[in-house]
């Protein structure tokens, strides 16, 4: 009975040690930074999951718009902040899948000093193009962009962008040449398509399709491997290029150190979330579909996404700062 009691108590004690190694948590305001502006399906989304957290946890989880230089300014905050959970970052394939490759001497390490905790939400981009451009449909924009070298110009949020290098991806698989016209955001590049100044984009669903459906753009190919559920009836690239896949996705992560119990919980936490039918429904809005991923699952899928873009870039010859 004594040595009962002893490997109880021995137990309860193992116990203690644990749960003082992973406290509690939110014990406080939770920060989710935002690399971005205001406004952007990311934001949209962050502020959809933040609302259901602060609803569950009764602290605050508050959004931190923290935009600049491709999103690397406030990814670089959060690899800096405190790894306790109370500090997030929702990142993007361009904060971690392509701006690694893309920048010179990056502040911080988007591999090593990061823990990925889950997938958010994927979204295609729409190849959309304006009513000047001769092409029906996306085989015949194929062609007339091959026999056309550098007659289109195309619009992106910036150098690195989804948008741009979706653009890239698509002209290394035709051989088609193109001139990147870069602005600040996809506003601006509706209003480069709407002003003339641009021929075409592969812009960001949420933002391009309600203008193709409102017919002042022609909605070409999305660029997913599965046709859109918002736009079952557009076609994807890769149904007439094999294997292109131009998805662009965001996710959430803790700077390294984070406790593993922490992560678990929050990626939990966020499936339950995503799986509401009520945000599903917001997401469909955002022409996104959720993403949940285990930690391990999403670390996985950003690995590949990775090795795709740094592919894409190394073959364009893109190279971003000092």
């Amino acid at each position: 009975m004594r040595k009962l009691l002893a490997a109880i108590g021995l137990s309860l004690l193992g116990l203690g040690a644990a749960q003082a190694q992973s406290p509690a948590w939110p014990q406080k305001q939770v920060t989710i930074v935002v690399p971005f502006g205001a406004g952007g399906t990311t934001d949209l989304f962050a502020r959809i999951v933040a609302e259901q957290l602060q609803a569950k946890y009764g602290k605050p989880f508050v959004i931190e718009n923290r935009p600049g230089a491709g999103g690397n300014i406030g990814t670089t905050a959060v690899a800096k902040a405190a790894p306790d959970g109370h500090t997030l970052l929702v990142g993007t394939v361009s904060t971690h899948a392509i701006n690694p490759f893309l920048y010179k001497n990056l502040p911080h390490d988007a591999e090593k000093d990061f823990i990925p905790i889950t997938g958010l939400a994927k979204l295609p981009n729409l190849l959309v193009v304006t009513p000047k451009v001769p092409a029906k449909t996306f085989a015949e924009f194929v062609e007339y962009a091959k026999q056309n070298p550098g007659k289109l110009n195309y619009g992106s949020s910036g150098a690195g962008t989804s948008q741009h290098l979706a653009a890239e991806l698509f002209q290394l698989k035709t051989g088609a040449k193109m001139t990147h016209v870069p602005f600040r955001s996809s506003q601006d590049i509706v209003n480069g398509l709407l002003g003339g100044h641009i021929d075409l984009a592969f812009d960001n669903m949420t933002i391009a399709w309600p203008q193709a459906q409102a017919g002042t753009v022609r909605a070409l190919a999305v660029t997913s491997p599965e046709r859109s559920p918002q736009a079952p009836d557009i076609p994807t690239v890769a149904e007439t290029l094999t294997g292109f896949d131009a998805t662009s996705w965001n996710g959430l992560w803790a700077p390294v150190g984070t406790p593993p119990a922490i992560v678990d919980t929050i990626a939990a936490d966020v499936k339950t979330i995503l799986e509401k039918p009520e945000v599903q429904k917001k997401a469909a809005e955002l022409a996104s579909t959720p993403a949940p991923m285990t930690p391990q699952q999403f670390a996985e899928y950003i690995q590949a996404e990775r090795q795709k873009w740094s592919e894409v870039v190394k073959a364009v010859g893109i190279q971003l700062g000092q």
